[in-house]
C-alpha cells in the first residue's frame, strides 16, 4: 500500500492545476511545493485567451475569475522610438498576478482533498518496485513516502539536488536555444488601466506591462545577462534603464510608483527549443518546455499540460493502461501541440534580439495586418 496515488512536485499552475484534476478524480494526490507561499515570481502575469479555455476544461475558470482579473484585447508593440503595431488579440486576455492565481488553483485542490506540502524541498525519486518512493526536507527533518506515480511540474529550473535513478545526470535539463537571460518583474501604481498588453524593446531586451487585480500593473522584462549586470544588477535598476532605451515605456510610466517588496528576479531563463515531456517522470508546465516570454502563451502552455496529462494519469493509475503508454501518448500529444509555437517563437525572439530588423517588421506589421495576426496565431496553442 503507497502513501499516496499521485505525488506533483512543484505547485505553479500546471502543477496546482493537475492537482487539481487528480483530486476530482478520486485520487490520493500530494502536492509538493519547496517555497511556502507567498512568493513573488517574475511572471508576465497574462493569461492569453487560449489559457482561458484550458481553466474552463479543468474547471478552474471561476475560482481565477473571483479575484477580478483585468482584461484585454489586443496587443501593443513599441519600438524604442515610433510607431506602435497594434495587434488584436484572438479573444479576451487576463491579466492576474501570480499570487493570486497560484493561490486560486492550489486552493481549488485543496478543497478537492489534495494534499499539500509547502515548504518541502523534495531532494530525491526513486523507484521502488513499481512504485516510487519520494524523499524530502521539511523544517530541517529529512522525509520520506510513497506513490504510484510522480510528476515533476518544478518549473524552468530543475530543482537543486534532485536525483532520479532513471537519469544519468543529477538532474534533467531541457535542450534550450543556447541564450540565457534574466526575467524580472515588480507591480506599479498610478497608471491607468489599459486594455492592452504592451510590449517594448529596447537594447538589451524586452518588457511587458500589463494591467492586474486591483488596479495595479505588472512590469516584467526579460533582458540579457549583460544588460542586468550593466545596469547594476538590480530589478529596480535594470527596469530604469529599460525606460530609459525606450520612450514610449518612459512615458508610459511617467508617475507611476512601484509597490514595495513586488520586485522579483529569475535567472538563468532560456527558452527552449523543443518539448521534453518526459525525463524519468512526466513533466508538465515549464519542466516540459519554456517559450519566449514575448510570445505571451507560456501560461496556456502550462494549463495545457495539465489538460493533457490528467487523463492519462487517470488512466494509468486505474490499469487501463501501461507507464510507457502513458509515456507515448503524452510525448506524442505535446510534441504535436508545442512543437510549432516553440519554433516560430524562437524566430520571434531572434527577431527581438537584433534591433536592426525590429522596426522594418514593426513597419510591415502596420502595412500588412494580416502578417501580423498571422505571427501571432503561429505562436500560440490550438486545441
Amino acid at each position: 500500500m503507497t502513501d499516496a496515488d499521485i505525488a506533483i512536485i512543484g505547485a505553479g499552475p500546471a502543477g496546482g492545476s493537475l492537482a487539481h484534476a487528480m483530486a476530482g478524480r478520486g485520487w490520493r494526490t500530494v502536492l509538493f511545493e519547496r517555497f511556502p507561499p507567498p512568493r513573488r515570481k517574475a511572471c508576465g502575469e497574462f493569461l492569453s485567451p487560449e489559457s482561458l479555455a484550458a481553466l474552463e476544461t479543468l474547471g478552474l475558470f471561476h475560482a481565477i475569475a473571483s479575484f477580478g482579473p483585468a482584461e484585454m484585447t489586443e496587443a501593443c508593440i513599441w519600438p524604442p522610438a515610433g510607431k506602435p503595431l497594434v495587434i488584436p488579440l484572438p479573444g479576451v486576455a487576463l491579466g492576474i498576478s501570480r499570487h493570486a492565481l497560484d493561490h486560486a488553483i492550489v486552493q481549488a485542490a485543496l478543497e478537492r482533498g489534495a494534499g499539500w506540502r509547502p515548504g518541502a524541498a523534495v531532494t530525491s525519486v526513486s523507484r521502488l518496485g513499481r512504485n516510487y518512493r519520494i524523499e524530502w526536507r521539511e523544517n530541517g527533518r529529512t522525509r520520506t513516502m510513497t506513490a504510484r506515480a510522480v510528476i515533476g511540474a518544478w518549473g524552468r529550473n530543475p530543482l537543486p539536488g534532485l536525483r532520479t535513478d532513471a537519469s544519468p545526470k543529477p538532474h534533467h535539463r531541457p535542450e534550450t536555444s543556447g541564450a540565457f537571460f534574466v526575467g524580472i518583474s515588480c507591480h506599479v501604481t498610478g497608471l491607468a488601466p489599459e486594455r492592452a498588453v504592451e510590449l517594448f524593446f529596447f537594447r538589451g531586451g524586452y518588457a511587458g506591462l500589463a494591467t492586474v487585480e486591483g488596479g495595479r500593473h505588472n512590469l516584467a522584462a526579460l533582458v540579457s545577462r549583460r544588460f542586468f549586470r550593466e545596469t547594476g544588477g538590480t530589478v529596480r535598476g535594470a527596469l530604469e534603464a529599460a525606460a530609459r532605451e525606450n520612450g514610449p515605456l518612459r512615458r508610459r510610466l511617467a508617475g507611476a510608483s512601484p509597490v514595495p517588496g513586488s520586485e522579483a528576479a529569475a535567472a538563468p531563463v532560456a527558452v527552449s527549443r523543443r518539448p521534453v515531456p518526459w525525463g524519468a517522470v512526466p513533466h508538465v508546465g515549464d519542466a516540459a518546455a519554456v517559450i519566449p516570454p514575448l510570445c505571451g502563451d507560456g501560461m496556456a502552455m502550462a494549463l495545457r499540460s495539465a489538460v493533457l496529462c490528467a487523463p492519462l494519469a487517470d488512466a494509468f493509475l486505474r490499469g487501463e493502461i501501461a507507464l510507457g503508454e502513458w509515456k507515448r501518448l503524452y510525448t506524442q500529444a505535446i510534441y504535436a501541440e508545442w512543437t510549432g509555437p516553440l519554433r516560430w517563437g524562437n524566430a520571434l525572439q531572434r527577431l527581438a534580439d537584433t534591433p536592426a530588423l525590429l522596426v522594418p517588421l514593426l513597419g510591415a506589421g502596420r502595412a500588412v495586418p494580416a502578417l501580423a495576426r498571422r505571427l501571432v496565431r503561429v505562436t500560440r496553442l490550438t486545441e
